[in-house]
């Protein structure tokens, strides 16, 4: 039974038509993603689905009594939602009826009527709908999605508007209407919010509409598409990828049809023509009447799509030159923030960088939380920020082109044509050709600037970062505004082009599409993890965190007796040599750890150098020599023996039943809605395994000793 009918919606602004005749219905537990290009109409049908816009025509049907909560991309908060004390009050009131509920079943206890037969239906009401629970899903909610303790603490009024966005989500989450919808509910969601949010949603018994271009948040989440395409709905089965192979399999079915209609029309004019030439005018009249049921009929090809292309060639010259081997290397950086000029107080810290190194042909995704640091690091990189302390070297002819997340403000009245002749020595022809391959054509180029919306705006960045060749792009959330075509556009430019790439991205098919190493940004660290985004996932849900990659890195670098650079001012160094390889100063050469990595002499303490064999020099005679692989261990005594099983069987006994504990509690669906829970408990799995092993090895080698 369909909880929401639509029946011939139409719906125009002035002469323009943005609904046609839509046709669609939505049944109880449905979960329907909404796709289309940008302007294609998908908010505003989410709204007129809402109740809060009518249709110039057509009716939409709602189920009596349907309770519907919806998240709009450019949220606006009610006066209760801002006036709360706190976050966690403002979420809570999303349950409204259960605090309602709550308030009776205090004052029938305060009355003393606790036996009557109301309390009880009234109890038995509130723990069906989940009343006892309430607390427990509200901090599940705002753990979830990303909310640090402190942050729930602090009124709505004091967030971001992107901050409040996610807390009138977890409201949504905590209210659970009978249907849903949700217009890009993941702008500002870092990757472990999405990820919980899927889980959520999937889980979840209510319906659901979601306009979306994040492909995987629609994989993850729904089972069925509305494509909103020539102001017309058609409706498809299954998630996203099912949706592009069926949608790419009809439109090349409807491409081959209409070539067959249309060569069927025009043998007809062939043979009306000869008949009529022969005078056989009854053949004529007859081919007449079958070229006029071909005309007739509604048989076209899918009309193309504007499609972002985007050149390999810059404006100005040609593709970009060929960069050292070694691009960027990193060294004990510190990013963040200076004190503003005047003001008193130390640089802010955001997050350091042991050691980090990127190759000619990398293309290196920039993942962590939300407020890690990723842009910082980016920006530092640029040139956009100081570093703090460490040095950053980049190799011989590395050419950089920056796309920044935050852009600048458009001076009033600039157009998109006066961007582009601003930034190029170029003709106006020559202008707008370029503009038309990134889809300003005819009028589009003589918008004003900051009248664009976010897409178009991100369009224009694109085409900025264009002009001049580059053969290292920074990319800061370059997918942000852009449609599921402009995405794939992109994709395709970055997985053809030869420049060494670094990209912060919230996109997860973006990542594992384009990205095929990461950098991991998360408590204060900046690690590198060899393999794309979904190798990554595994290893953070087999217990792998930064903390440990970095410890890791830290004493592979500076193994003992080796000595760490000591915290200076901070260096970034152009390479003019070979390779990226710098000849001289402070940046000039890796550290001793990473020359012994390449090959060269290891440190060793009071300065002397041990080649990599091994063996010193100098002194005519081998390093510490090692025990024989064929010597057999000493026997122990029985009681030490004893003693010694007893403690070892005792520890392996100690961190299984702790291994099956841990075990059992990722299986917890609690622990599974709460990202921080599980991500404590699945590194403290790790640890346990690690120690675990360690005392089976123990075992085996007592019992070589054994007497």
């Amino acid at each position: 039974m369909s909880i929401l009918r639509l029946s011939g919606v139409t719906r125009e602004v002035g002469t323009f038509v943005i609904l046609d005749g839509i046709e669609a219905a939505l049944a109880l537990g449905d979960r329907v993603g909404l796709v289309g290009p940008n302007g294609a109409g998908k908010t505003t049908l989410l709204r007129i689905a809402a109740g809060l816009d009518e249709p110039d025509l057509g009716t939409v049907h709602r189920k009596r009594g349907l309770s519907i909560g919806i998240l709009a991309q450019e949220a606006h908060f009610d006066e209760a939602f801002m006036a709360s004390p706190d976050v966690r009050t403002a979420v809570r009131h999303g349950a409204a009826h259960l605090e309602m509920m709550a308030d009776e079943l205090a004052a029938l206890e305060r009355d003393g009527r606790v036996a009557e037969p109301a309390y009880a239906d009234l109890q038995h009401r509130f723990d069906v709908l989940g009343g006892y629970t309430l607390d427990q899903r509200v901090d599940e909610a705002l753990s979830g999605l990303g909310f640090t303790p402190d942050e729930v603490t602090r009124p709505p009024s004091g967030l971001s508007g992107g901050e409040q966005t996610r807390a009138a989500l977890a409201r949504l989450v905590i209210s659970d209407p009978d249907l849903l919808l949700l217009d890009e509910p993941t702008n500002h969601l870092d990757l472990g919010a999405m990820e919980w949010l899927e889980e959520h949603l999937r889980r979840r018994e209510g319906s659901l509409l979601v306009a979306s271009h994040d492909r995987a948040f629609l994989d993850g989440t729904v089972t069925r598409i509305w494509e909103l395409r020539d102001r017309r709905i058609t409706v498809f089965r299954g998630d996203y990828q099912s949706y592009h192979r069926q949608r790419v399999e009809r439109d090349a079915r409807a491409a081959k049809d209409a070539d067959v209609h249309g060569a069927s029309i025009a043998r007809e004019r062939e043979l009306i023509q000869r008949y009529r030439s022969h005078r056989k005018f009854s053949k004529m009249h007859e081919h007449e009447a079958r070229l006029e049921r071909l005309q007739s009929s509604d048989v076209s090809a899918p009309r193309a799509s504007r499609k972002l292309k985007l050149p390999q060639a810059a404006l100005l010259g040609t593709g970009p030159s060929r960069s050292g081997e070694i691009v960027v290397r990193v060294t004990d950086l510190a990013v963040g923030y200076l004190p503003q000029a005047g003001a008193g107080g130390s640089a802010t810290q955001v997050a350091r960088a042991p050691f980090l190194a990127a190759q000619r042909g990398d293309r290196v995704g920039i993942v962590g939380p939300n407020g890690a640091g990723k842009t910082t690091l980016l920006r530092t990189v640029a040139g956009d920020l100081p570093a703090l302390d460490g040095t950053i070297v980049f190799g011989n002819g590395v050419q950089l082109g920056y796309l920044a997340q935050l852009r600048a403000a458009a001076i009033p009245g600039a157009t998109v044509l006066d961007a582009m002749l601003e930034a190029a020595p170029v003709t106006d022809g020559e202008a707008r050709a370029y503009l038309a391959r990134f889809l300003f054509r005819g009028d589009d180029a003589f918008k004003e600037v900051r009248l664009l919306s976010g897409g178009e705006r991100s369009r224009l960045e694109l085409a900025l970062l264009g002009i001049t060749p580059a053969n290292l792009l920074l990319l800061d959330e370059p997918t942000n505004h852009l449609d599921v075509g402009a995405r794939e556009a992109i994709e395709d430019f970055l997985r053809d082009s030869p420049a060494t790439i670094f990209v912060v991205s919230h996109d997860r098919r973006f990542l594992e599409t384009v990205c095929d190493r990461l950098w991991v940004v998360d408590a204060g660290l900046v690690v590198a993890f060899e393999g794309g985004y979904r190798a990554w996932r595994e290893a953070v849900a087999g217990g792998w965190t930064v903390a440990h990659a970095a410890d890791q890195e830290r004493r592979r670098l500076h193994p003992a007796g080796g000595a760490a650079r000591q915290p200076g001012r901070a260096e970034v160094v152009h390479s003019g040599a070979p390779n990226g390889e710098q000849g001289a100063g402070r940046g000039a050469a890796s550290s001793d750890a990473e020359a012994a990595r390449v090959g060269g002499d290891a440190p060793r303490k009071g300065g002397e150098a041990v080649p990599a064999g091994g063996a010193e020099t100098g002194r005519g005679r081998s390093g510490p020599s090692r025990p024989s692989t064929g010597a057999r261990p000493a026997k122990l005594s029985k009681d030490l023996y004893r003693r010694q099983r007893e403690a070892i069987d005792g520890e392996l006994t100690r961190l299984g039943l702790r291994k099956n504990h841990l075990e059992l509690a990722t299986g917890n669906p609690a622990v599974q809605a709460n990202f921080v829970e599980l991500r404590r408990i699945t590194s403290e799995l790790a640890d346990v395994e690690a120690a675990l092993a360690a005392a089976e090895d123990a075992w085996l080698s007592l019992e070589e000793r054994a007497p």
